[in-house]
């Protein structure tokens, strides 16, 4: 399950920071319809320290920005206003960089000084808050079978 913009469907904000908490153990299966509550199985009312979450990263494809609905884009600053209460360190792995942008597809070397990328991060810090130092643009390989 993910975040989805749709209220009724997909994880709810509010499990996921239950879960940056150490409220929910391990394995815990996220109810599509409400938020979890103290009376489930496996919640946490007082989570040890090895339970809690240490750092957020959020995992965002350069190519379907623009695709972001806004109902996720809430979810993940309610999410990410969470962490940064918590003084939780953040970042973004913005992935697909290479079917982002055409010059970077040919030669890797210039994902740092493609514009359609530096967009792309402005985009993305704007959306969520989260400066452009923290976004970390990168080429999936999942089809390479050569360095």
């Amino acid at each position: 399950m993910g975040l989805e913009s749709d209220k009724e469907s997909g994880a709810k904000a509010e499990d996921i920071i239950k879960a940056i908490n150490g409220s929910l153990q391990e394995g815990f299966n996220f109810k599509g319809t409400s938020p979890n509550s103290e009376m489930d199985l496996g919640y946490r009312s007082n989570p040890s320290v090895e339970d809690k979450t240490y750092c957020l990263v959020n995992i965002i494809a350069a190519d379907k920005m623009s695709l972001l609905d806004n109902g996720v884009i809430d979810k993940m600053k309610k999410i990410r206003q969470a962490a940064t209460h918590l003084n939780m360190p953040q970042v973004i792995i913005m992935t697909r960089a290479d079917l982002a942008c055409p010059l970077v597809q040919q030669d890797i070397r210039k994902i740092y000084s493609s514009k359609k990328i530096k967009e792309k991060m402005e985009v993305c810090s704007n959306l969520l808050g989260i400066p452009m130092n923290y976004i970390f643009p990168v080429k999936n390989y999942h089809e390479e079978i050569q360095l």
